[in-house]
C-alpha cells in the first residue's frame, strides 16, 4: 500500500504540475498582445536566445554536416550512387537533425539560461517587487521571453541546415574530399528538397520546438523556490524536460506530416 500510494503521489504531482503549466501558458498568451506596443522588450530577448546561440549552432551543423557526408557516402558508394549523397544529406537534416539537433542545443543553451534568470529574480524578490508596484511580471518578465523564443528558433534551424547542406559541412566533404561532382551535389538537393514537404515542415517542427523549449524554462523559472537549490533544479528540469518534450513532439510531428 505505501508503494501504490507513493506511485499514486507521484502521478498526481505529475499531473498537477502540467495544469499549472497550462494555466501558466494561457496567462503567457494573453499576454502577448501588450507587447506589440513594446516591440523593444521582444528584441532585446530574441538577441539574449538567439544571436547569443548562432555560434554553437553554426559549429554543430558544420560537424553534423560532416559526418553525415562520410556516412552517407559509405553507404551510398557500396551501391554506386555517391552522386545522390546531397539528396542524403539534405533530407536528413531538413526532416530531422536540423529541427531536432536545434532544438536540443536550444535547450542546453537558451532555455537553462532563462530558467535559471527568472529564478534568480525571484530568489531575490525582483518578481514581488514587481507586483507592489502593480506590474505584471508575467506581461513583463515572461512574455517577452516565450515569444523571442518562438521567433528565434525557426531563425537558428534554418542557419544550422545550411551550414549543415552547404559549404561548411557536407558540401566540403562530399565534394572537397570525397570528389562527388559539385552539380551532382546540388542537383540532387534541388530535386529533392520541395517547399511544401521539407522547408514549411522545417519552420512548423522548429516553431512548435521553440514554444516548448521556451515555455518549460519560464515555467520552472517561475515557480521555482526561491533558494539556490531550487535554481538549480529548476535549471536542471528545464534541460531534462525540455529535451524529452521535443523528441516525443517530434516523433508525433513527423507521424502526421509525412504520414503520406
Amino acid at each position: 500500500m505505501n508503494r501504490l500510494t507513493r506511485v499514486f503521489n507521484t502521478l498526481f504531482g505529475w499531473l498537477a504540475d502540467l495544469g499549472r503549466s497550462a494555466l501558466f501558458l494561457g496567462r503567457i498568451i494573453a499576454s502577448l498582445p501588450a507587447l506589440l506596443a513594446k516591440p523593444r522588450l521582444v528584441i532585446e530577448q530574441i538577441y539574449s536566445v538567439g544571436v547569443l546561440s548562432l555560434l554553437i549552432v553554426v559549429v554543430a551543423g558544420i560537424f553534423v554536416g560532416m559526418v553525415l557526408a562520410l556516412s552517407g557516402y559509405r553507404a551510398l558508394a557500396d551501391f554506386g550512387a555517391e552522386n545522390a549523397l546531397g539528396t542524403s544529406v539534405a533530407l536528413v537534416v531538413v526532416r530531422e537533425l536540423g529541427p531536432v539537433v536545434t532544438g536540443l542545443l536550444f535547450a542546453g543553451r537558451a532555455g537553462s539560461a532563462l530558467a535559471a534568470e527568472i529564478g534568480l529574480m525571484k530568489a531575490t524578490d525582483q518578481l514581488s517587487g514587481m507586483e507592489m508596484m502593480a506590474v505584471d511580471p508575467v506581461r513583463r518578465i515572461v512574455a517577452p521571453r516565450f515569444l523571442a523564443g518562438v521567433i528565434a528558433m525557426p531563425l537558428l534551424t534554418c542557419i544550422f541546415c545550411v551550414m549543415a547542406i552547404g559549404a561548411g559541412g557536407g558540401y566540403f566533404v562530399g565534394v572537397d574530399m570525397l570528389g562527388v561532382d559539385a552539380g551532382a551535389y546540388w542537383n540532387g538537393i534541388q530535386s529533392s528538397v520541395e517547399f511544401n514537404r521539407d522547408i514549411l515542415n522545417v519552420f512548423i517542427k522548429s516553431g512548435v520546438f521553440g514554444a516548448i523549449i521556451t515555455w518549460v524554462a519560464v515555467f520552472q523559472g517561475y515557480h521555482a523556490p526561491p533558494t539556490s537549490e531550487g535554481v538549480s533544479r529548476a535549471t536542471t528540469n528545464t534541460v531534462v524536460i525540455a529535451s524529452l518534450a521535443i523528441l516525443a513532439a517530434n516523433l508525433m510531428l513527423t507521424a502526421v506530416m509525412f504520414s503520406g
